[in-house]
């Protein structure tokens, strides 16, 4: 009885109806993409469009960011590892670490010399022997950058009752996790090192919505507070134990269309001075602006100009109107 079926079913087929296939095929607009192809070499060549046609390999954006988890886990041994580490193994497994990071290191410096030489149009600046004096003196660095970390977990533990264990902080706050990659970018910077410290602090900004610009100065005991879209520019200066809550900008004041290059390497943004608490929504605008010592500013504030040490600056209570219609 199945076989009947089937042979009936076979029977009810219009086998001379045309392949769908064809009908596909003869639709198909693929030969029209060479015109766009060659539209879009067209405009390569012009000044207008930018490219990156060259031998010259560009430093890349998983390798910079594998550089960032690798820093990580020498700065913050046993949080971001599967290895268990133990008195035994210890100085084992952060030499291997640290050997490796200077490779990786030391090959995207010379990505981005190269680069930025290209880019520029500079004579031979010896980018492999420089790379390998800047990646020593990163890591150099990596000392002193755990020590600045560990006043920022400090703080962090004494400004927010919420938490309750340096672990907490270190595996679940934005804020530390942003205040990391940027202190790691900030060593890159200082060497003038290009392009990869900024990508680093992009990272961190799409990870945790806290844009903080590489070239920035931030002191010890630096902690933000929930962190969602605080933006510090590159000329800021922050003094130590500062706290900062969400939505925070740290600016400049309007710019002339030619901005870049007319206040390129200028004081643009603020200076926030030492044990300064500024809470959420507030901003603060201008190179010669300047939040003395002590100081406590309101949310939802708007300053561009000077604050003396040790003054609140609030916001008046609005009026509220509730209505029933």
């Amino acid at each position: 009885m199945a076989g009947s079926t089937y042979t009936n079913s076979r029977n009810h087929l219009d086998l001379s109806a045309p392949c769908d296939h064809i009908e596909i095929t003869n639709s198909s607009q693929q030969d029209k993409v060479p015109r766009v192809v060659k539209q879009l070499l067209a405009s390569w060549n012009t000044e207008d469009c930018f490219e990156h046609i060259s031998p010259v390999s560009l430093p890349s954006h998983e390798k910079v960011i594998e550089i960032v988890d690798q820093a990580k886990r020498i700065l913050f041994p046993g949080y971001f590892t599967s290895t268990k580490l133990h008195a035994s193994n210890i100085e084992y497994y952060i030499g291997k670490q640290t050997t490796d990071l200077y490779d990786k290191v030391s090959e995207q410096i010379t990505m981005a010399i190269r680069h930025d030489c290209r880019r520029n149009e500079l004579p031979c600046t010896k980018c492999e022997e420089r790379s390998h004096k800047l990646a020593l003196n990163f890591i150099e660095s990596l000392p002193r950058i755990t020590t600045l970390l560990a006043t920022d977990i400090r703080a962090a533990l004494t400004g927010d009752p919420a938490t309750k264990s340096p672990d907490e902080v270190i595996f679940c706050y934005p804020g530390l996790l942003a205040t990391l990659i940027f202190r790691v970018a900030h060593e890159l910077y200082l060497l003038n090192v290009p392009i990869i410290p900024r990508i680093m602090t992009e990272y961190a900004h799409s990870l945790t919505g806290i844009d903080i610009h590489p070239g920035a100065t931030i002191g010890e005991g630096f902690f933000i507070d929930h962190g969602t879209g605080v933006v510090i520019g590159e000329t800021t200066i922050i003094g130590n134990n500062v706290r900062l809550y969400q939505g925070v900008t740290l600016g400049a004041l309007s710019l002339p269309r030619d901005a870049g290059q007319k206040l390129r390497d200028k004081k643009r943004h603020p200076t926030i001075e030492d044990n300064v608490i500024i809470y959420s929504n507030t901003t603060i605008l201008g190179g010669d602006t300047i939040i003395g010592e002590g100081s406590i500013i309101g949310g939802n504030i708007w300053i561009t100009e000077s604050v003396a040490t040790n003054t609140k600056v609030l916001l008046k209570r609005p009026e509220l109107i509730y209505s029933n219609s």
